[in-house]
């Protein structure tokens, strides 16, 4: 173990690229692909893992051509990193909030294609009480918005949860409807009065999370259940693109009602059992337990926690569409 002279010197010392290319390593699970990320050749993302474990004296990743595994010290140094990086991205940012007028930059990771009254109605009043505050807004799919929630990089996060994060505040946001759908090239299309065992040995598409121990696990059980998973041919962690494969008939495949329902009207999706009963899945909004926020991300997150207390999740949910 260093000595205090030592540590301090070491910190003194290091090079904080070297901690931000290991933690790309370690989120990205390969060195190739932690080069790809960073845009750099993979032979100096090797080097710069190799300088962090010699002058830290330990090694970080256990890595051979037939595994890559994390050292315990290693998961130590990376939740830290993630906390380190995300306050001092933080503590910039606060430098902002230091006028009366509120401002700052408040940064949202979001599902693709989110689409709730009661979303749109908080980000349009805050707007309007704190019109100097800017949004940055990007869209990922559900594992990256609770990974950048995670690392600090977003405010806030809105989307999919299949087990809750001891770091992260889970609430449920509103509640969606799920159920299946196919495009106007597709054989079951107009037809009427179809049983689930009627699209059995159909190609399908659907969503990343759609598995049975991931976010759409209702849906994963009911394909399971009555045999439909056979034949996935298309996958996408993105709702307009799920939209485009079914439309295109690729495949039926599981869309929100309440998203789909407008394009049944203009004849551009069939609905397919099951009619009633749709499957139930909820849309959370998730924040760091422990992160450091801005005034205007403050501001955010107490309008968003006040109107969730106030709104039953009844009046935040969409109705089962129930058709035949």
């Amino acid at each position: 173990m260093k000595n205090a002279a030592e540590q301090d010197k070491l910190i003194r010392e290091l090079d904080w690229n070297l901690l931000r290319t290991f933690m790309v390593i370690v989120q990205e699970g390969s060195i190739t692909l932690a080069a790809k990320r960073l845009m750099r050749r993979q032979p100096s993302v090797s080097q710069a893992l190799k300088r962090l474990e010699t002058r830290l004296g330990m090694p970080l990743i256990d890595r051979s051509p037939s595994h890559f595994r994390i050292t315990p010290a290693g998961q130590t140094l990376y939740q830290e990193c993630l906390d380190m990086f995300g306050s001092l991205a933080r503590a910039i940012q606060s430098a902002q909030g230091t006028e009366d007028i509120v401002t700052g930059t408040v940064k949202l990771a979001l599902l693709s294609r989110i689409e709730s009254a009661f979303f749109d109605t908080v980000l349009a009043d805050f707007h309007r009480q704190f019109p100097e505050v800017s949004f940055d807004i990007e869209v990922m799919s559900s594992k990256d918005v609770r990974q950048a929630v995670l690392e600090k990089s977003a405010t806030l996060g809105v989307c999919l949860v299949h087990e809750t994060h001891p770091c992260l505040q889970h609430e449920v946001l509103y509640r969606s409807y799920f159920g299946f759908y196919c495009g106007p090239s597709h054989p079951l299309f107009r037809q009427r009065d179809l049983k689930l065992d009627d699209l059995r040995n159909h190609s399908s598409v659907s969503f990343r999370t759609d598995q049975l121990w991931d976010a759409l696990r209702p849906v994963a059980l009911l394909r399971a259940q009555h045999k439909l998973d056979n034949k996935v041919i298309g996958y996408t962690s993105d709702l307009g693109e799920a939209q485009r494969m079914i439309r295109a008939g690729l495949g039926f495949g599981p869309l929100p009602v309440h998203v789909a329902e407008s394009l049944v009207n203009r004849g551009e999706l069939w609905r397919l059992p099951p009619y009633e009963n749709a499957l139930a899945i909820d849309i959370h909004l998730v924040h760091h337990t422990n992160a450091r926020l801005n005034r205007a991300e403050k501001a955010l997150l107490n309008m968003f926690r006040s109107r969730l207390a106030s709104v039953p999740l009844e009046q935040r949910s969409y109705k089962p569409v129930e058709t035949n």
